[in-house]
């Protein structure tokens, strides 16, 4: 009988540590200067916020045992209804730490604001003078990720590395729908949104290989659109660089077959990148018979012409209640000359 008591107390201990199995703590014990501020400012709050929650939770609990039914002991003051004392603490001890959470919100929102641009790699550490960050250009695709280097010039799906202690530079945008860029040991999630641009500055302070996923449900492959970070040291990320460098040509028709909706798509990568591919995406015209988003608001801000003789903005119908004019999407062709003064390299095929 006294065997089986340490026994029992062992499976009863290990049952109720079983719920915690599955917990990953990198949230709040992040290995990117970023995330590991966000973290601690989730704990600091927590912690704020307890100051006030276990009091009145156990004065909760001292009160329904101290004033139940059957403790005639009890001080029994059934005029009692007001404390100038009681009531200087009910709302003093809140509102201090309101005060607190909003300065901590308030400078937060500031230093861990994504686009700002780094002033530190780690705790005590600046950004060494002369680095220049690495730029990312980001696509969320139907259903992967497409990463393009335009410093190396190269192109990977699913999967995104990094050298450590390098201020990163993220241009993220989206094929189709809103999605959203989430990668917790490296930064907070940011969403990426078609003809949109966003950007979200980070580095990452420790070599590993982490997960990354969409962390905005965006249709049926959405439970598989997740890739690997690797942080490398400088020259391991020098050798992943000439790894991808054998890989294929992303051009125009290349990233038309990829952008179409696929699930659980294998790591690919791509040697070279067309040049103003990621800006064709963003302004969505990689097909070059497509007029340009920039080219269409430029029409739009200076009612300037499409085709040949017909006007550039058209007058809603009789009865239309939606608004102002409008461009007709038919309205300019790849082959039309463009207006004077209009930018059209993005939307037109190279000689």
């Amino acid at each position: 009988m006294s065997t089986l008591t340490p026994l029992r107390r062992l499976l009863l201990a290990a049952g109720l540590a079983l719920p915690l199995a599955g917990c990953n703590t990198i949230l709040l014990n992040a290995p990117g200067d970023i995330a590991r501020q966000q973290g601690d400012l989730i704990i600091v709050s927590t912690l704020l916020m307890l100051i006030i929650i276990v009091p009145v939770i156990a004065l909760t609990l001292f009160f329904a045992w101290r004033y139940r039914a059957s403790n005639r002991e009890a001080t029994y003051k059934p005029d009692w209804d007001h404390s100038i004392q009681l009531e200087l603490v009910i709302w003093a001890a809140p509102l201090l730490i309101i005060i607190a959470l909003g300065a901590i919100t308030w400078i937060s929102t500031h230093t861990l604001d994504p686009y700002r641009p780094l002033d530190r790699i780690a705790e005590g550490k600046p950004v060494p003078e002369g680095t220049e960050p690495l730029v990312v250009e980001v696509v969320a695709l139907d259903w992967k990720w497409l990463f393009l280097y335009p410093e190396q010039g190269i192109a990977t799906v699913n999967e995104l590395a990094a050298p450590v202690d390098r201020p990163i530079q993220f241009k993220l945008t989206s094929s189709t729908v809103m999605n959203a860029f989430y990668i917790p040991a490296l930064a907070g999630m940011i969403y990426t949104m078609p003809g949109m641009q966003t950007e979200l500055n980070a580095v990452m302070n420790s070599p590993g290989d982490y997960e990354g996923f969409s962390a905005n449900y965006s249709g049926a492959g959405f439970s598989g659109m997740r890739f690997r970070f690797h942080a490398f040291d400088h020259a391991g990320f020098d050798g992943w660089v000439q790894q991808v460098r054998d890989g294929d040509k992303l051009d125009r028709d290349a990233y038309l077959a990829l952008e179409k909706p696929s699930e659980r798509e294998p790591v690919r990568h791509f040697g070279s990148v067309e040049g103003g591919l990621y800006d064709a995406i963003l302004n969505r015209c990689v097909d070059p018979r497509r007029m340009c988003m920039h080219e269409m608001m430029a029409i739009d801000a200076g009612s300037g012409p499409g085709r040949t003789g017909i006007e550039g903005l058209e007058e809603r119908r009789v009865g239309d209640l939606r608004g102002r004019r409008y461009v007709q999407s038919a309205m300019c062709a790849a082959t039309d000359a463009p207006a004077n003064g209009l930018n059209t390299s993005l939307s037109r095929l190279a000689p």
